[in-house]
């Protein structure tokens, strides 16, 4: 597993980097919020400190919330009631009061990723897509129900055409896949289609505005394309 360990005490981040690797995880260790959201991609899970010199650490929580369902772990010295609360809100899975035994946060780490593989396996270089118990496809915060036919951004729906909804759900089921223009075309439009490829670039085109960035749906160049997510704002 792949940790990211914010943590801006250097002698505390030495000691349990030391333990992570231990235990066979790669960490990467960072001090700063701006350090944090540089390297977050391909991270599976993030041990987060709240008292960072360049940002509150609730706020860095928020941020990585906006973009990944990344696991996020709160390993702070605020062990006030609302500090819990107000970490939890922010998007953490978990809260845990400094000091604390490895032996808990090994069991902690292994308890949240449990919770993720249910949804789904997280590809190794993308962030996950997650399935509840209703279908309904999340990605960050980013979320469609294929029941209902709706997609919804941050909370707020995003009206999409019935071609437009097809293709942003079938990136949606495997998000760090690239699918190439003839399989999108063939499951979305016909296997038998015989028009101009022109018109999967133009239903690209109208989600990407939709979704408000560019950057929702990448594109391999000679290949296709696969969901991404848009940067975070520092």
């Amino acid at each position: 597993m792949r940790v990211l360990l914010v943590e801006d005490d250097e002698n505390v981040a030495d000691a349990l980097t030391t333990v992570l690797r231990q235990q066979g995880n790669d960490t990467v260790s960072v001090c700063t919020a701006s350090e944090t959201m540089a390297v977050l991609d391909g991270i599976d899970l993030v041990l987060l400190d709240l008292e960072l010199p360049d940002l509150d650490g609730l706020e860095v929580c928020k941020r990585i919330r906006d973009t990944s369902s990344v696991p996020i772990i709160i390993l702070t010295g605020r062990t006030n009631e609302i500090d819990k609360v107000l970490g939890l809100q922010a998007g953490a899975d978990d809260y845990i009061t400094k000091p604390y035994s490895v032996h808990e946060l090994r069991a902690r780490m292994e308890a949240v990723t449990r919770r993720v593989c249910r949804c789904g396996t997280p590809s190794p270089e993308h962030r996950p897509s997650c399935r509840d118990e209703r279908g309904v496809a999340t990605a960050g915060p980013l979320s469609l129900d294929p029941r209902s036919r709706e997609v919804t951004l941050g909370g707020r729906p995003v009206p999409l055409t019935r071609k437009e909804f097809d293709l942003l759900a079938m990136l949606m089921e495997e998000p760090g896949k690239v699918h190439t223009r003839k399989d999108i075309i063939s499951r979305v439009w016909d296997e038998n289609w015989y028009g101009s490829t022109r018109t999967l670039d133009v239903h690209i085109g109208a989600l990407r505005q939709k979704l408000g960035s560019y950057h929702w749906i990448e594109t391999t160049r000679g290949v296709g394309f696969r969901l991404g997510a848009p940067s975070p704002v520092s």
